[in-house]
């Protein structure tokens, strides 16, 4: 049965090539010649097909990728036109390729970069409690002394020639090493993979950034003001705007456009700046982190933009402070001055500072316990033996709390409704059962965008694709890792600013003033 099964299913097969062999030999090269024709046809469409298919795919992965890091949900959809005209947020990548920022609920280990950036593998010292608190101490006493050193230097310096004013090709406290040679490279220290800049950022953030990261330094100079620390300022050999060249004018301080360096101590003032932007709030001078070869031995060190409008009557006068005491910052928020644009009478001891200033100013410092502005004599928490409030002895002064002295409120001289946030020396060291809640005094409402920025439970994500950007001041943090353990404070500070709204009422009101 199965051989008669296979012989009638073979019979057609072997009919065919019976009658193929029986046909003349011209008739079989032409039967061949023509499916071999057939066939050639068949795989040169498939090929073409193929290749059709995988340009497709790698024009639309070429785009895809093209957006770079910050996908702002515009569709894949090209840039708009008007955009394009006006250079509205459009910036110019810096950078070819793609770096990849994931995100994970629960971390169980670090999450990783995926790009060419590769961290370096280091082993994981033990150390005790003692040690580590004294190595601490030890490396922020050699900071200073740095800083010491440096003002000597720069003081010796300026004894030869003009007085507070250094010429950078003379000058030679280190010697030029490659971290120099860095700032006149092509590739700029601020990384932007995409055409567009995270929208909390304005074109004119990246612009003072880029300056700020990537300027060549022309001249630098130290400059005192009466009894507050001199500022160790450097100008770049961009112009600045025209705006900013007439404030220079009258301060004397900078010809064009500056930059104010701190020391390394000091490299909240970038995270400040980046949490700023994020929160909306749009209160402090763009800061980035910078090396200097002949500064600190190479150590990165914040550079914040200079503001001459600071200084309304110019430099030696001082920046344009409000003078009010807390008892008198109290009474001023039950009156809410300034508010609907309301002037208030003349003896209702009322600032220049409009009402909903001091919310912003009061979210901002408690998400980064800020305390030299609203609590100069830490009232509000359990200081240590080495914060300065301790070290002055104004913590003795919180028995008398009404007449302490709002210390760092700062406006610009054409702008005197609108505080800006400088100094913004924060700690992450403070533990949720000793933050200060004396900040938030007195406070009844609080910014709608900041506090919804705080609920959307995309903090993490702003702030690690805005920190990104700064090259120098992520891998002086440790990179990804690092930068994780700081937001980690930040969110469970933001956690319970949440819980205290709730608990006390407070409204959450747009403010766009």
């Amino acid at each position: 049965m199965g051989k008669s099964r296979s012989h009638w299913l073979c019979f057609p097969f072997l009919k065919l090539t019976g009658s193929f062999r029986r046909f003349p030999l011209s008739r079989r090269s032409l039967i061949i010649a023509s499916v071999c024709v057939v066939y050639l046809f068949f795989v040169v469409s498939q090929v073409g097909y193929t290749q059709q298919h995988r340009d497709r795919r790698t024009d639309k992965d070429k785009y895809r990728h093209a957006r770079g890091l910050y996908n702002l949900d515009f569709g894949d959809a090209p840039p708009d036109s008007k955009d394009l005209q006006t250079g509205a947020n459009f910036v110019v990548p810096t950078r070819s390729n793609v770096v990849y920022i994931t995100l994970k609920s629960k971390r169980q280990k670090p999450a990783n970069i995926r790009g060419t950036i590769r961290p370096k593998l280091r082993r994981k010292v033990r150390r005790s409690k003692s040690a580590s608190s004294d190595f601490t101490q030890n490396k922020l006493g050699t900071l200073e002394r740095d800083a010491d050193q440096t003002k000597r230097n720069f003081a010796r310096k300026t004894s030869r020639g003009e007085p507070g004013d250094v010429d950078y090709k003379t000058l030679d406290i280190i010697p030029q090493s490659h971290t120099d040679a860095h700032t006149d490279s092509h590739v700029s220290s601020i990384r932007i993979y995409s055409q567009r800049a995270p929208p909390w950022l304005s074109p004119q953030d990246v612009k003072a950034m880029r300056f700020l990261a990537d300027a060549k330094v022309l001249r630098m100079k130290e400059v005192s003001h009466g009894d507050s620390p001199s500022l160790l300022i450097f100008e770049g050999e961009s112009g600045g705007s025209a705006t900013n060249q007439k404030h220079s004018k009258l301060s004397n301080t900078c010809g064009g456009q500056c930059g104010v360096i701190s020391s390394p101590v000091d490299t909240t003032e970038v995270f400040a700046f980046h949490l700023d932007r994020v929160l909306g709030l749009n209160r402090t001078l763009p800061a980035v982190s910078r090396k200097f070869g002949f500064l600190h031995d190479g150590q990165p060190c914040p550079v914040m933009s200079w503001d001459a409008s600071l200084y309304p009557e110019g430099f030696a006068a001082g920046l344009s402070t409000v003078r009010l005491t807390w008892g008198e910052y109290q009474s001023s928020l039950k009156q809410r001055c300034w508010h609907k644009n309301s002037s208030p009478k003349p003896d209702s001891g009322c600032s220049t500072v409009h009402h909903y200033e001091w919310s912003k100013l009061a979210l901002f410092d408690f998400l980064l316990q800020i305390y030299n502005r609203l609590d100069r004599s830490c009232c509000g928490f359990r200081p240590r033996r080495e914060d300065v409030c301790v070290e002055l002895g104004h913590h003795a002064d919180c028995g008398d709390q009404n007449h302490i002295q709002l210390t760092n409120i700062i406006h610009r001289g054409h702008d005197p409704r609108h505080l800006v946030f400088t100094n913004n020396k924060g700690f992450f060291d403070r533990n949720e059962d000793n933050l200060d809640f004396r900040l938030l005094e007195g406070i009844k409402e609080l910014p709608e965008q900041a506090v919804s920025v705080l609920k959307s439970r995309r903090l993490r994500e702003k702030l690690l694709q805005s920190l990104f950007l700064d090259q120098t001041y992520w891998e002086s943090q440790g990179g990804r890792q690092g930068i994780d353990k700081l937001i980690d404070v930040i969110e469970r500070r933001a956690s319970v600013l949440l819980t205290y709204i709730n608990a006390h009422g407070i409204k959450v009101i747009t403010m766009n003033v």
